[in-house]
C-alpha cells in the first residue's frame, strides 16, 4: 500500500531522516518505534505532506506522492492523528469532527461516517456539543481519531497513541483500533510503550537517530535481544 525509498527529510537546513526504506502492506497494523528524537514524527509529517522530503519516494497505491499537497494526501486515503491531538480548542466536538470531512462532498456519508465514529466512541456522543478544550486527555485522543476517520481514511496514521494517557484509557484506544483494523483501514501507530506496540502490530520498524535499524515481524522483534535491552529492561 506504502513505500518510501531512500528518504531524507528534516526542517531546512536540518536533516532528520536518512535514506529511510520503509514498506506497508494492504490491512496491516505496522508500529513504528524509537527513542524520543529519532525522527518518527518527522517520518509521518513527510508521509502525509506536511514536510517535504530532501530526496527519495513516497509511494501510495502505485503512485508517486512525495510532491502532492497535504489535502491531495486526504483525498487520497490518507488521514494522519497528530502528536499531542491538534485539535481545536474552543470548539465543540461535532464541530472538530465535521473538519476532518472537508474532503468528502456526499452528506450522506459524511452523516454515515458521522455515525460510525460515534459507534466507536459512544463517550463523543454524549460530549457532541461540549467544548473539546474541556474534555479528558482520553476523550481529546478519541476525538482526533474520530477526526481523522471522518475523511474516510485507507491508510490511518497515528503518532504517539498513549502520550499522557492512562494505561486504562490505552487500552479503550487500543482495542478501538484493532476494531478500525478489523473494518479494512490500515495503520501505522508509532507508540512508546514497546511492549503494547509490538503485542498488536503485525510488523514493526525501529528508528533510531534518523534511520532505520531494524525491522520484522512484532513477534521476533519482542524477542529481539537488543530491543529486549534497549526498550524492555531485560
Amino acid at each position: 500500500m506504502l513505500a518510501v525509498h531512500h528518504l531524507g527529510s528534516g526542517y531546512k537546513p536540518l536533516q532528520i531522516l536518512w535514506d529511510i526504506e520503509l514498506s506497508v502492506q494492504e490491512g496491516e497494523w505496522l508500529a513504528l518505534l524509537g527513542p524520543n528524537g529519532a525522527g518518527k514524527s518527522t517520518l509521518l509529517k513527510t508521509i502525509v505532506g506536511l514536510l517535504k522530503p530532501f530526496q527519495g519516494e513516497i509511494w501510495y497505491l502505485g503512485k508517486e506522492i512525495s510532491a502532492l499537497p497535504v489535502h491531495e494526501m486526504v483525498r487520497l486515503g490518507i488521514a494522519l492523528v497528530p502528536e499531542g491531538r491538534r485539535l481545536f480548542a474552543g470548539m465543540t466536538v461535532r464541530e472538530n469532527l465535521m473538519m476532518g470531512a472537508f474532503s468528502q462532498n456526499d452528506n450522506g456519508k459524511i452523516t454515515a461516517q458521522l455515525q460510525r465514529v460515534f459507534d466507536l466512541f459512544p463517550v463523543l456522543k454524549e460530549r457532541e456539543k461540549q467544548v473539546v478544550g474541556t474534555l479528558s486527555g482520553g476523550e481529546r485522543q478519541m476525538c482526533a481519531i474520530g477526526r481523522a476517520l471522518m475523511s474516510r481514511p485507507k491508510l490511518l496514521l497515528v503518532d504517539e497513541l498513549s502520550l499522557g494517557l492512562a494505561p486504562v484509557v490505552v487500552d479503550g484506544l487500543l482495542e478501538t483500533l484493532v476494531a478500525i483494523k478489523q473494518e479494512g483501514v490500515t495503520l501505522l501507530v508509532v507508540e512508546q510503550d514497546v511492549n503494547t506496540a509490538l503485542a498488536y502490530a503485525d510488523r514493526g520498524y525501529v528508528l533510531r537517530e534518523g534511520r532505520i535499524v531494524k525491522s520484522g515481524e512484532a513477534k521476533q522483534l519482542l524477542e529481539d535481544p537488543s530491543i529486549q535491552k534497549d526498550y524492555l529492561g531485560y
